[in-house]
């Protein structure tokens, strides 16, 4: 396959780039960058020096994507929906974008979370890329939106219960490392401000949540459903960490969590139900989701919790994974590797 991936000079563009790199069924790939186009590659992620000698282009979005069979595109939130229909036009076999623009079916809760869409139109064309929940069913998707790392892990812990009679809004806590924020430098990413520290964004509500709400009221059938992501920022460099909160139906009776999570992930390679809390050194460097679910002593409350590496399960690793899903590939395809242990 020949593969291109714009925007591929940051930390999920990083990713992107050793993953497909080391793919069985990729057989050529160009990796854009206008900040840094000339560059070797290896310049500025230094461990795919072993992989490949190629540098940057800056090729027009258009021109690299013209003959591929899948196009990834790694960009700021906003600079996909401005270059999408020309990529479109010039015809590769698969998209699949990173970046926000195309997570969120519904107009009226893209503009409530992140301001009136630049490329409305296209948004139909988009498969949400929910790889562990949507499976086989993207397969022949020409069009991929890839969810955010924060609602992967929090749409994980949703889908777990999403049968189960809850009575109010679920909540979901959830810690990031700080490559969630990506290379450019800012306060709440500086090391003084991140270490041995740990800080709730300053915000009512997370854009993440507007792509969780979505599915979230999908599962439930019920377009007024409502759940809550609290995220913090917390002090280590890779990994989410989610716990799920919720209250159940008193007159719902007693099931066993773990054989119900294991049933609504049956059959998904990439989703482990463990028997205690996960550990968040256990993901890292994996396309990995960790789940445990426990209930309260009176059995009308459930957390569910869920660790996941935010750079490769919640971005890169589940963008290649929905791309073997909807190539009809082998689904664990170059996302087998074990990452390192202790990190």
């Amino acid at each position: 396959m020949k593969v291109a991936v714009l925007g591929a000079a940051g930390y999920v563009g990083g990713e992107l780039l050793r993953l497909v790199l080391q793919h069985p069924d990729v057989t050529e790939i160009v990796a854009t960058s206008r900040s840094q186009a000339g560059k070797p590659i290896a310049d500025l992620h230094p461990a795919l020096a072993m992989l490949t000698d190629a540098r940057f282009a800056a090729h027009a979005p258009a021109d690299v994507a013209r003959g591929k069979d899948v196009v990834f595109l790694a960009l700021e939130h906003g600079e996909s929906a401005q270059m999408m229909g020309e990529i479109i036009d010039a015809g590769p076999g698969l998209v699949v974008d990173l970046a926000a623009d195309f997570r969120i079916q519904d107009g009226g809760l893209h503009e409530r979370y992140y301001g009136p869409h630049h490329a409305p139109a296209l948004v139909h064309r988009f498969q949400y890329g929910l790889a562990d929940v949507r499976g086989t069913s993207l397969r022949g998707a020409r069009a991929i939106a890839a969810p955010g790392c924060f609602a992967t892990a929090a749409q994980l812990a949703l889908y777990a219960i999403a049968e189960l009679p809850v009575s109010a809004p679920p909540v979901i806590f959830a810690v990031t490392g700080s490559s969630g924020g990506g290379q450019k430098l800012k306060a709440t990413a500086h090391h003084p401000s991140r270490a041995h520290n740990l800080f709730a964004y300053p915000d009512s509500s997370h854009r993440h949540e507007g792509e969780i709400l979505e599915q979230w009221r999908g599962w439930r059938n019920d377009r007024t459903a409502e759940a809550r992501l609290v995220p913090h920022s917390g002090p280590f460099v890779r990994g989410i960490y989610a716990t799920l909160h919720a209250h159940l139906d008193p007159a719902f009776p007693s099931v066993s969590f773990a054989e119900h999570i294991a049933g609504r992930f049956l059959g998904r390679p990439f989703v482990r139900v463990m028997d205690t809390p996960p550990e968040l050194t256990h993901v890292v460097g994996t396309n990995l989701a960790l789940l445990h679910a426990t209930p309260s002593a009176d059995g009308r409350e459930v957390r569910v919790f869920c660790a996941i590496d935010n750079l490769i399960k919640g971005a890169g690793g589940q963008a290649i994974q929905a791309m073997n899903l909807a190539l009809g590939l082998d689904e664990r395809a170059g996302l087998i590797a074990p990452g390192p242990f202790p990190c």
